[in-house]
């Protein structure tokens, strides 16, 4: 097994998506750190069940600084050695290529199911790592060398690779605690504010989620037959995300009916009632880890009922009001205030609260919450809850820059055993969410391309299944 293989090498051209832009990022996280030295680690395997292990995805902080994307980057660390008063040099410790001959010829590559050639496929070797990435590699086994002795004031994220946080907490290596994880927060803050690269990541994972979108539309007569249609839907989404980029960003949300007031329904094990909507919130994850995260509300009848619409129209109305709000300058919360004005006076107007929107709009009250129960929208980048260790005061209490991409996502989750409903509104759930780019004088509908009022989606479903 260790003689008689011809060599492959990875082509001499290849680089890592966006390495133009990693050198930026890297010297924006070493300003904030004069001095120290910074560990951050692509992750650990997750055992599923058994000898079963979960598809490896690395940490948003380790893709976003070296663009290695790939599930062959399970246990590799990125170190960032101080080499002077301010500066920094980037090392990749990385697991490289299983040798498969020379003086120590190993049966890695075809024994070991978990890191060998044949079992999981190849991985670069450290000369090749180091020209996809443009950073110097040394062999992961290396790293135990380098955290041993005096130790410089160190900087670990942690809470991503247990074997490094062990190591790193070792008595006797004060130097090497994770501290106060402030370097998560910084790693969080630098990913607020969008690069040109970063936001057409995101426009294609929209473009491709928005194929996503049209193919459960014109999967629909398949799926109103089958005793589980959510999940029917649920596959045709999965199936543009696995096609079109390295899946979905988060697990997908199809919720039919009642369920749809479950906020995070991802059993979807449901059957599709031809006379409820249809509650769809997914995203495609491009190959590069970004990800949308839009949500439409349909009916699967093709046409909404007269209360059907009532509902829909007035999320749709806070949506519209919250969008509106956006612009470099605002408070990042001012649009969900916006919408949830909007939703408070349209129950009021409806008679389902009993006392005037202005009141259940103080802090003291919040009645309205009762029937949208979340915020309005947030971050989206690597993760889809983006930055989300990012301080409150640069982030929910921050305000709004020209790059930050965001969503706008206001809802109603009309119980089905509310009695403070009428019954004819319970067990409606209805969210309407859109991905938006701030620019200079306001925001950018990332994906317009979805049809956002109920003549147009009604439009927009008959032409597909027509």
């Amino acid at each position: 097994m260790g003689t008689a293989w011809a060599p492959t090498p990875l082509p001499a051209e290849q680089r890592v998506p966006g390495y133009a832009v990693m050198p930026h990022r890297r010297a924006r996280l070493s300003a904030a750190f004069p001095g120290e030295r910074l560990i951050v680690p692509a992750g650990e395997l997750k055992v599923r069940s058994n000898d079963e292990d979960y598809r490896f995805r690395p940490h948003s902080a380790y893709a976003w600084l070296t663009g290695l994307t790939g599930e062959d980057q399970v246990g590799h660390i990125l170190v960032l050695e101080p080499s002077g008063p301010e500066g920094h040099e980037p090392v990749l410790y990385l697991r490289p290529r299983s040798p498969r001959g020379g003086p120590n010829r190993g049966s890695e590559f075809y024994r070991d199911r978990r890191y060998g050639e044949f079992w999981v496929g190849r991985r670069p070797d450290l000369a090749e790592a180091s020209r996809l990435t443009g950073v110097r590699t040394e062999h992961l086994d290396d790293l135990e060398k380098l955290l041993t002795g005096p130790q410089p004031a160190t900087r670990v994220l942690a809470g991503v690779d247990p074997e490094l946080d062990a190591a790193t907490e070792r008595p006797g290596s004060p130097a090497l605690a994770a501290a106060d994880g402030r370097l998560a927060s910084v790693l969080s803050e630098l990913r607020l504010v969008k690069d040109s690269w970063e936001v057409e990541q995101l426009q294609l994972s929209v473009d491709h989620t928005v194929l996503g979108f049209q193919d459960v539309v014109r999967a629909l007569p398949t799926a109103l037959q089958h005793a589980r249609g959510e999940r029917w839907i649920e596959g045709v989404f999965n199936l543009r995300a696995r096609a079109e980029g390295n899946g979905t960003g988060y697990d997908t949300i199809a919720a039919s009916g009642a369920h749809a007031c479950v906020l995070h329904w991802i059993r979807n094990d449901g059957a599709l009632d031809p006379n409820a909507l249809l509650l769809l919130d997914a995203g495609v994850e491009t190959d590069t880890l970004y990800t949308a995260d839009i949500t439409r509300t349909l009916p699967l009848s093709g046409t909404f009922s007269p209360v059907q619409r009532q509902a829909y129209e007035l999320v749709l109305a806070a949506q519209d009001a919250g969008i509106a709000a956006l612009r470099p300058g605002a408070s990042f919360r001012d649009f969900h205030r916006a919408a949830m004005r909007v939703i408070a006076e349209g129950l009021a107007d409806w008679g389902v609260l009993r006392i005037p929107a202005e009141q259940a709009l103080q802090e003291d009250s919040g009645i309205f919450r009762r029937y949208t129960l979340c915020s309005t929208g947030h971050m989206l980048g690597l993760d889809v809850h983006d930055c989300a260790k990012a301080r409150a005061e640069t982030y929910l209490d921050g305000v709004l820059e020209e790059g930050q991409v965001l969503t706008v996502e206001p809802g109603l989750y009309l119980q089905p055993d509310d009695e403070t409903l009428p019954v004819e509104l319970r067990g409606l759930g209805i969210r309407i969410e859109d991905d938006l780019v701030i620019t200079a004088d306001g925001a950018h509908l990332m994906s317009g391309a979805l049809p956002r009022t109920p003549d147009a989606l009604e439009s927009w479903m008959a032409n597909l299944l027509s």
